[in-house]
């Protein structure tokens, strides 16, 4: 029986990615560790997303092999959630923007690049 997603894998490349992408998921994003194990480019954590988990780990290649597209984050205030992340040094690769997802599915949404590269969208239902 499938329940649900229990979580994300992002591969870090190396101890000192690893490091930064805890310190972003967990000071910026607020996102507390649940788990960890391992040391140097064998240890992971688990982060609470709030419905589903995070893991990371710290065995990605250096060509980046691994990375997922984007991960995106239910919020209450995209416009608030990049100017956290802009306060925190990270490159904002589109700005916070109206859309509509067919019909009247109207959103507000943004991206950001996370410290293994990966892409981190904002996204507001209207």
């Amino acid at each position: 029986m499938k329940k649900g997603i229990h979580h994300i894998s992002l591969k870090a490349r190396g101890a000192e990615e690893f490091a930064r992408v805890l310190d972003f998921y967990q000071t910026v994003l607020d996102c507390p560790a649940v788990r960890r194990w391992g040391e140097g480019d064998g240890q992971g954590a688990m982060l609470d997303l709030g419905n589903a988990l995070l893991e990371v780990t710290a065995s990605g290649d250096a060509a980046g092999k691994g990375l997922f597209a984007h991960i995106a984050f239910a919020v209450d205030d995209t416009d608030a959630m990049i100017e956290k992340v802009r306060a925190a040094g990270r490159p904002v690769i589109m700005e916070p923007s109206d859309k509509n997802l067919g019909g009247n599915y109207p959103i507000r949404v943004a991206f950001c690049t996370g410290p293994a590269g990966e892409e981190i969208e904002f996204f507001q239902e209207r």
